[in-house]
């Protein structure tokens, strides 16, 4: 293509690869030095944009050698200027500065602005915000005077940076923006992304993770549009996704960009940064060696850059890397105090954090005056930050107040922690999100939790065990109304899911496995990115006196792990104790072993072994203990934690002749005790593809619902299921069913058309009143966050689903004909589905394969 030498330059941070080819056939044809001159800067800025920073240098100082060669000043300026913004940014920042100088005092003009831009960013590198602010204050005024929108753009977006950096992020967000409208007038795409991507850094700064990753998206795809593959986005993005609670996802960002530098085509500076990204996830996602190894990499590159802000920072995570591997002691007491200290002169985000970990510290070594003086600094507020770094403050302030004995203080402050990240929670509108933030205020319930039980507080411990339990949940998803995007993703994804598993594996081609990921990766993207409600915030938290009327006859055993130890509030009979359970880890074998038995015992593998009775004792004693003789023949409402979710209750002896009913939280069992049925009884009947028992299950519940909507045979499509589902009475789903614990909400029923994932539940206006799914391990759900579940059956819940009867054991389909049959004709007769499901068990008789299956379901729900 062939391009006039003046459009070059803009060429180049527009569309790197245009630019170059251009400038090579520029060249070809011999030009004068000057116009030679302009060729090669253009190549070397073009080239820095694809990474390639040492053959940019070389093409950079042939451009200045011709530019000298020319006699003009001003090209000479110009490409100083250029190349000692790439020496900055290839971590030779002392030659960098020094060609900078030397370019300003040759500058006059817009020109002027234009170098003073680039000093700012070697400036920036180096930690020196200060100073790169006064030059892009001279250089914003210089370049608006002269009309210059591009560089007044790039002085805009620069100065954001900064300002962001700094704590700034309204004064951030509107410099990118501006920036952002300058660029697309001009059709700068590169520098235009890059706007997008700082826009996100800004949300990201101040708590809004979907706004964040919205911006994000954006920006990946303005860069794939260049053919640009940018670290400084994957660097971003690994914070993001760090904050969100995605450490897995996060650490493969981090590992995908450590690869790419091992084969070249990172800068210098930005492999520091990729380090130091890398050593921040490796920490989160529980390897703390790997973290120190490569924080220690990052420091070292940014010792050699004399980058003193990025250095501290790999300092500290070097020593959070040590802590969380076991490291204690006044040595390490030391550093990090001094570490924190240093943090502070520079005004960095994580001093906070450091002063916490030196409390932590300090405590520890009982020495109080050190960590009174620690956590006072931890517990600073400032004026717009984050949710997160409010509640951050808020545990610095609940644990000073602790170790003062400050008793009310150190309620108030976990309570004002646990607000702040309400406040964070609802800013966003997906479930997983919702879930995943929780994990933050994890100590400070615990906090609260352990207090509670030094004082023998029944009362105290299942109020604050409700306060951060099952909160995801409280409210449905938020999606975008009328997401066309998500329901095509949605549709090809069943589609691909169907092909394969319908293709035998020799002879399966691999592009259907790379759709497969290609598509579930848009539509988890497009989940996250929805935003949330504040109207969704709940009013206050378990409301005692209207839990004890509504149980009226009913115990409610709601279990709370403190520490590594099982605990169990029972509220009957208007009052509530509190029992000591046991070890949390024995709890957690017995359930295991409990589902390993009936899984054997469904699919009739082995008839040795210990009987379900006796199994059934032992895992009643781990997980209920001495609650086990105070239930009398009262109905239960189990509330069990996150960890504990795939109990199969109906095994425990004291347990197995009574209704009971099994949720995440006290609060949300009195709300589902306050839906009210559809005044429309339609009944829903849904048999998916290779389920041969479920005909027969099917054709005996068409008798009982003669009236009943039934799909079957290629009418159980998801879009139709989904129509019928919504808002119906009862509905049943004999399907065969998937738990996805690498992603609950792919976990799916197997339709005519595909996998109906929890995605595609999430679509509903309202979920059906009372929903059997007859198939396995649709009650499963994965535990996250602070005490958090994702999974098929939990998703349905905040969607108005009274009551729920899911399998959290796979179950020998033949074997449960029966037994839904039974929980169907409790049903007609008005029975509650906890009932109607008690009730059922005794049609087993003594079939093993029935007995397994009659104990592996569980009632979810009121």
């Amino acid at each position: 293509m062939t391009v006039a030498p003046e459009d070059l330059l803009p060429l180049a941070l527009s569309r790197p690869h245009d630019a170059i080819a251009a400038a090579r056939l520029l060249l070809a044809g011999e030009p004068p030095a000057e116009t030679a001159s302009i060729a090669h800067q253009a190549s070397g800025i073009g080239l820095r944009q694809l990474g390639e920073v040492d053959t940019a240098i070389r093409e950079l100082r042939t451009a200045l050698r011709l530019a000298e060669e020319s006699g003009l000043p001003e090209r000479e300026a110009d490409v100083l200027a250029t190349l000692g913004a790439t020496l900055g940014r290839a971590g030779r920042s002392r030659e960098g500065l020094a060609k900078l100088d030397r370019a300003v005092e040759l500058s006059r003009g817009a020109l002027a602005g234009r170098v003073l831009l680039r000093r700012a960013d070697v400036l920036l590198v180096l930690g020196r915000h200060r100073e790169a602010l006064e030059d892009l204050r001279l250089a914003i005024t210089r370049l608006r005077r002269s009309g210059d929108q591009v560089w007044e753009a790039r002085s805009l977006n620069y100065r954001g940076f900064i300002q962001l950096t700094l704590g700034g992020t309204r004064q951030a967000d509107a410099d990118f923006d501006q920036a952002g409208r300058l660029y697309a007038a001009v059709g700068q795409e590169f520098e235009y992304a890059e706007t997008r991507q700082n826009r996100g850094m800004a949300a990201f700064a101040r708590g809004d993770l979907p706004a964040a990753l919205q911006f994000l998206g954006e920006a990946a795809e303005g860069f794939e549009g260049v053919g640009v593959v940018w670290p400084d986005l994957a660097i971003d993005r690994c914070a993001v996704l760090l904050a969100a609670g995605l450490t897995a996802e996060a650490l493969a960002e981090a590992d995908e960009v450590i690869g790419r530098m091992e084969t070249g085509g990172v800068p210098a500076t930005k492999r520091a940064e990729v380090l130091f990204a890398a050593a921040a996830a490796a920490l989160a996602v529980g390897d703390p060696a790997t973290a120190q190894d490569r924080a220690e990499r990052a420091r070292r590159l940014f010792s050699a850059q004399r980058r003193s802000w990025w250095s501290v920072r790999a300092s500290m995570l070097q020593l959070e890397a040590r802590y969380e591997s076991g490291e204690r002691g006044p040595r390490l007491l030391r550093q990090v105090v001094r570490t924190a200290r240093r943090l502070d002169e520079f005004g960095a985000s994580e001093a906070s954090a450091a002063h916490l970990l030196a409390g932590r510290l300090a405590l520890a070594e009982d020495s109080i005056r050190t960590a009174d003086r620690q956590l006072e600094l931890a517990g600073r507020l400032s004026k717009d930050v984050p949710p997160t770094v409010r509640s951050a403050a808020w545990l610095g302030r609940a644990l000073r107040a602790e170790a003062r004995g400050e008793v009310r203080r150190m309620l108030t402050a976990c309570e004002r922690g646990l607000d702040a990240l309400d406040e964070y929670r609802l800013m966003m509108g997906a479930t997983e999100l919702r879930a995943r933030a929780t994990g933050h205020g994890a100590e400070l319930a615990e906090l609260a939790l352990r207090h509670a039980l030094r004082h023998d507080d029944p009362r105290g411990l299942l109020i604050w065990g409700e306060r951060w339990r099952a909160t995801a949940l409280a409210v449905p998803p938020v999606r975008p109304p009328g997401d066309e995007q998500l329901i095509r993703d949605l549709a090809q994804l069943r589609d691909v899911v169907r092909r394969l598993e319908s293709t035998p594996e020799p002879i399966r081609p691999p592009s259907l496995e790379r759709d497969r990921r290609r598509l579930e990766t848009a539509v988890r993207d497009r989940a996250l990115r929805a935003q949330g409600n504040d109207s969704d915030r709940s009013e206050g938290g378990l409301d005692l006196a209207e839990l004890h009327e509504a149980l009226g006859d009913t115990a409610l055993v709601e279990l709370i792990a403190v520490g590594e130890t099982l605990h169990a509030v029972v509220a009957a009979d208007g009052e509530l104790a509190r029992y000591e359970v046991g070890s949390l880890a024995a709890a957690a074998v017995e359930v295991e072993r409990s589902r390993f038995r009936l899984r054997w015992l469904a699919h009739g593998r082995s008839k040795s072994g210990p009987s379900l009775e006796v199994l059934g004792q032992r895992l009643g004693d781990a997980i209920l203990g001495p609650v086990q003789d105070v239930l009398g023949e009262r109905a239960v409402v189990m509330v069990p934690p996150a960890s504990l979710q795939a109990v199969p209750w109906a095994l425990v002896p004291a347990l197995a002749d009574r209704p009971v009913n099994v949720v995440p939280s006290a609060a949300m069992w009195l709300r589902a005790r306050q839906l009210r049925p559809p005044s429309d009884r339609r009944v829903v009947l849904v048999l998916g593809p290779g389920l041969t028992a479920g005909r027969a299950e099917i054709n005996r519940l068409t008798e009982l619902y003669p009236k009943a909507v039934v799909l079957r045979d290629g009418d159980a499509t998801a879009e139709r299921v989904l129509h019928e589902l919504d808002g119906a009475w009862i509905a049943h789903i004999a399907a065969h069913g998937t738990f996805r614990a690498d992603s609950p909400l792919f976990s799916s029923l197997r339709l005519d058309d595909g996998p109906l994932t929890v995605y595609d539940f999430e679509r509903l206006r309202r979920a059906p009143y009372r929903l059997v799914l007859s198939s396995c391990d649709s009650g499963l759900a994965k535990p996250v966050g602070a005490d958090e579940l994702l999974g098929l059956s939990s998703s349905l819940v905040p969607l108005g689903a009274a009551g729920i009867l899911a399998s959290v054991v796979p179950v020998n389909d033949p074997a449960t004909v029966p037994l839904m049959t039974a929980v169907h004709d409790h049903l007609q007769a008005g029975r509650s589905l906890a009932e109607a499901f008690a009730l059922a068990r005794g049609t087993a008789g003594a079939d093993p394969a029935a007995d397994a299956a009659g104990r592996s379901f569980v009632a979810l729900g009121a």
